[in-house]
C-alpha cells in the first residue's frame, strides 16, 4: 500500500471508481475462470470493489490496483469454493490447468497472469450480450461488468430507477447461471449472430447518449463516451472483425459533431446547419482510421461490409465534407441502397429519401415518404412527420408542412427536440 497524506475519502473513492471503470472487466474475467459462473464472478468482482472501497481510505491506495482487485476476489472465489458441499465436484469441474492458474494468481504475479487475459476479457463481453437476455438486461448487464458503471450510475443514464436496474442485473445473472453460459468466444456459425447482438448493444447505448429519447437534454455525453470506451475495447480485443472497427468509426464520426448540435440555449442544431469548424476534426480522423481499418478487412476477405461499416462510410461522407454543399449526397444515396439491401428497414429507406431530396430534389423523396406513409409501419416514428414537413416546406407547402412538424412534435417525448419542432410549427424556423 502507498499513503497518500492529505488525500480525503472522497478523493480516494474517485481513485476507485476510475481504476474499477478500467478493472472491472479483466477483475470478473478472472474470477469467472475459477468460479465457472458469469453471475457468480460479477458478485465477487463487485464484493472487491466494497472492501477496498472500506480499506482503501484506511490503508491507501495499493501501488499496482487492479491487481489488489484481482487478488481479492480471487481469495474471495477461492473461499466460495471451499465453503461449497460440492466442493470435490466444483474442483473437478475447474480441472488441472485451472488449478496452476489460481496457483499462478495466489502467487501475486497478477501483471504475467492478467497478460493473456483479453479472450476472457472478449468472452465476458458475449456473456453479458447474451440473446438469452431481453435488451434492456444486456445494456444494463454490459455497462455493469465491462463499463464498471454502478447501479446508480446506469439508473441515472437511463432515467429509470435503481431497483429497475438491480432487477434486471440479478434477472440477467440468474438467467446465465441457469443457462450455464460461461465465458467463451463464440467461433463458426455461432460467431456471426453473437457478435451482431454485442455491437448491437454498444450501439444501443450510444445511441440513447446521441439523441435521447426522453427527459431535458438532447444529447446525453457521458453515454456516448461509454460506448466509445467499449467499443475500442471490442476493437482491440477483436481487430480482424471489420464490424467492430465499422461501428467504431460510425460513433466516432456522430460524436465528432456533439459541440456542433447544440445550439447556445441547449436547442438542437441540424447536421446541415452546423458550424462545422466546432466539430472534433481530430476524432474524425481517428474514426476515418478505424473505417479504413475496416474497409482493409473487407478487401482481404475478412467478410463483406456489414452495416455497421455502410453506416460508417456514409457518416464519413457528412465527415469529409467541410461545407453543407460538398457532400457527396450521390454516393451516400447509393450507400443507403446497399445497406437496405443487406439489412430492409423503412427506417433506412427514410434516411436514404432525405439523402435523396439533396442529390435529386424534395419532389423525388417526397414520393418515397408518402409511400412510407401509406405502408403505416413507422406511424408512430416521429421522425417520419418531420422528414416529410421539411420536404414539404422545401416545396413551398408551407401550411402543409406546418402541421406536420405539430405532429411530430406531439410524437416525440425528449423536451429539446419537442421545443424544436413546435418552433418549425409556428413558422420560427
Amino acid at each position: 500500500m502507498t499513503a497518500h497524506p492529505g488525500r480525503t475519502t472522497d478523493d480516494v473513492r474517485r481513485t476507485l471508481e476510475a481504476v474499477w471503470r478500467m478493472e472491472a472487466a479483466k477483475v470478473t474475467a478472472v474470477v469467472a475462470r475459477v468460479v465457472g459462473d458469469v453471475g457468480l464472478a460479477e458478485d465477487l468482482a463487485q464484493d472487491a470493489f466494497v472492501q477496498a472501497l472500506e480499506q482503501w481510505p484506511r490503508d491507501g491506495i495499493p501501488d499496482k490496483p487492479g491487481a489488489w482487485l484481482t487478488s481479492t476476489a480471487r481469495r474471495r472465489a477461492i473461499d466460495r469454493i471451499r465453503r461449497d458441499v460440492n466442493l470435490a465436484s466444483k474442483l473437478q469441474q475447474v480441472g488441472h490447468q485451472e488449478e496452476l492458474r489460481v496457483a499462478e494468481l495466489a502467487e501475486g504475479d497478477f501483471d504475467a497472469a492478467l497478460e493473456d487475459i483479453d479472450d476472457d476479457v472478449l468472452g465476458l463481453v458475449f456473456a453479458a450480450c447474451h440473446p438469452a437476455l431481453t435488451a434492456q438486461a444486456r445494456i444494463s448487464l454490459t455497462l455493469r461488468m465491462i463499463g464498471g458503471l454502478t447501479t446508480r450510475e446506469i439508473a441515472r443514464a437511463f432515467l429509470t430507477t435503481e431497483s429497475t436496474v438491480a432487477q434486471r442485473i440479478s434477472r440477467a445473472k440468474r438467467t446465465l447461471s441457469q443457462d450455464g453460459i460461461t465465458i467463451e468466444i463464440p467461433s463458426g456459425a455461432e460467431l456471426a449472430p453473437r457478435l451482431a447482438s454485442v455491437l448491437e448493444v454498444v450501439y444501443l447505448i450510444f445511441n440513447e447518449g446521441y439523441a435521447a429519447t426522453s427527459g431535458r437534454d438532447w444529447v446525453r455525453g457521458d453515454l456516448m463516451e461509454e460506448a466509445i470506451r467499449l467499443g475500442r475495447v471490442l476493437s482491440a480485443l477483436a481487430p480482424a472483425e471489420p464490424e467492430v472497427h465499422g461501428l467504431l468509426a460510425l460513433m466516432e464520426v456522430q460524436a465528432s459533431r456533439t459541440r456542433a448540435r447544440i445550439g447556445r440555449d441547449g436547442e438542437p442544431v441540424l447536421l446541415l446547419e452546423q458550424d462545422r469548424t466546432r466539430w472534433d476534426w481530430a476524432l474524425i480522423r481517428h474514426a476515418l482510421g478505424a473505417l479504413d481499418r475496416a474497409l482493409t478487412l473487407v478487401e482481404h476477405g475478412q467478410g463483406p461490409a456489414g452495416p455497421y461499416v455502410l453506416q460508417a462510410a456514409i457518416a464519413a461522407c457528412h465527415a469529409r465534407a467541410h461545407t453543407a454543399e460538398a457532400t457527396d449526397w450521390g454516393r451516400i444515396v447509393a450507400l443507403y441502397s446497399q445497406l437496405g439491401a443487406i439489412r430492409p428497414s423503412p427506417v433506412i429507406d427514410l434516411n436514404r429519401a432525405v439523402a435523396l431530396s439533396y442529390a435529386e430534389g424534395p419532389a423525388a423523396a417526397l414520393a418515397v415518404v408518402d409511400a412510407l406513409v401509406d405502408a403505416g409501419a413507422l406511424a408512430g416514428y416521429h421522425l417520419l412527420p418531420s422528414v416529410r414537413g421539411d420536404l414539404l416546406a422545401r416545396l413551398g407547402r408551407d401550411d402543409e408542412a406546418r402541421a406536420e412538424f405539430a405532429r411530430a412534435a406531439g410524437m416525440t417525448e425528449n423536451d429539446a427536440e419537442k421545443a424544436l419542432l413546435l418552433r418549425r410549427a409556428a413558422g420560427e424556423d
